[in-house]
């Protein structure tokens, strides 16, 4: 394999904003695989592939056992079709969680502008009264 279809394991973490650590974990729980040369790590094409697929799932909340399945489908060699439909079922799923806690957030963030408004007044109404002691 040459050098240009290969990157090592710096290129990786600069391409993709992740840390060596991180690659090894990865490649400790078995979703990446580069080839060794000694204490050198180098990724091929499809681990690129499967860390930007392991990126986006994290980013989507999926655990890293729902990636590793995902990523173990890809071999079934039916196009992908069980792969895609695992994963489009999985992030129905994972958007319906994803607006409940929007949904959940948003209400936490009005009730704390409401209080913080209660705060303004009740502080204002405090340094009006020490004024007209005064």
């Amino acid at each position: 394999m040459t050098h240009e279809t290969t990157m090592t394991i710096r290129e990786m973490c600069d391409a993709f904003g992740v840390t060596p650590r991180t690659l090894r974990f990865y490649e400790s729980k078995e979703l990446l695989f580069p080839i060794r040369e000694g204490q050198k790590r180098l990724f091929t094409k499809r681990d690129r592939a499967r860390l930007k697929l392991i990126l986006r799932g994290k980013r989507f909340g999926f655990s890293l056992e729902e990636i590793r399945q995902l990523l173990d489908l890809y071999d079934k060699g039916d196009q992908q079709l069980t792969q895609l439909t695992q994963s489009y079922e999985i992030a129905q799923e994972r958007l319906v969680d994803l607006e409940r806690q929007r949904d959940e957030l948003e209400g936490a963030i009005a009730d704390l502008r409401d209080q913080m408004r209660w705060g303004e007044k009740m502080i204002a109404s405090i340094r009006q009264s020490k004024k007209a002691a005064e």
